[in-house]
């Protein structure tokens, strides 16, 4: 009985190590299995996160893609606002060049009337001071002997041309000369024209004061004003 149970024992430390090492392969080869699955598993996992953020950065692209077209949109919409008010713009400019060009052909035209209507004035002066040459241009008032005077003065005046300004009876000795209003006496024959506090004999008087009243006239006349802005 002994020895048959150390032969069981035997036979059964034999089974033991038999399974003991069969085991242990088993183990190991699951532990370099698993060992290899759980690389396969990192590499699975790095490639799906590469994934992810191939997917990530398509998804922000189409969202850039998205807002440009939206951007272009836009800027299409405008572009055909801005060729609409251009176009409108470019009508307006045509017109107010057609209307400047009928302006300007209208200050033509009123320009030569200008012209003419200087040139006949000239002719019309010409003619008057022509014909004041000839006859007696001033008639005074009965009874008022400085008025009788002064006509007889202006009417036998030599070069009845320079006499441009005329002299217009207020009332008994006070005269309008141009702008200037003034006090007209005869004393000794002579004919005498108060100018501040003395008097002026009128040749004195005609001398001083027809180039300064020729200039006042000159700057009030509305055609010759007209012509110089029309000229500019």
């Amino acid at each position: 009985m002994r020895i048959e149970k150390d032969s069981r024992f035997a036979s059964l430390h034999d089974q033991h190590e038999q399974l003991r090492v069969t085991t242990t392969r088993t183990i190991t080869e699951h532990r370099s299995e698993i060992s290899t699955l759980t690389t396969t598993k990192l590499k699975h996992e790095s490639t799906i996160l590469g994934h992810e953020g191939t997917i990530r950065h398509q998804e922000d692209v189409h969202e850039q893609h998205q807002t440009a077209k939206e951007h272009i949109a836009q800027l299409i919409d405008q572009k055909d606002k801005l060729q609409t008010e251009l176009e409108n713009a470019t009508d307006y400019i045509l017109e107010l060049e057609e209307k400047v060009y009928k302006a300007n052909k209208t200050s033509l035209e009123l320009l030569k009337q200008l012209k003419d209507a200087e040139n006949e004035i000239e002719t019309l002066k010409q003619y008057i001071i022509d014909l004041k040459q000839r006859i007696a241009v001033y008639i005074p008032v009965k009874e008022d002997q400085t008025d009788k005077k002064l006509a007889e003065f202006i009417n036998n005046y030599p070069e009845r041309s320079k006499l441009k300004i005329m002299f217009m009876r207020e009332s008994d000795g006070v005269y309008q000369f141009g702008t200037k209003r003034v006090a007209v006496k005869v004393e000794k024959d002579n004919i005498k024209i108060r100018v501040g506090g003395g008097y002026l004999s009128i040749d004195e008087f005609l001398d001083q004061y027809t180039p300064v009243e020729l200039e006042k006239l000159e700057r009030k006349d509305p055609l010759k004003r007209f012509s110089e802005k029309i000229a500019i």
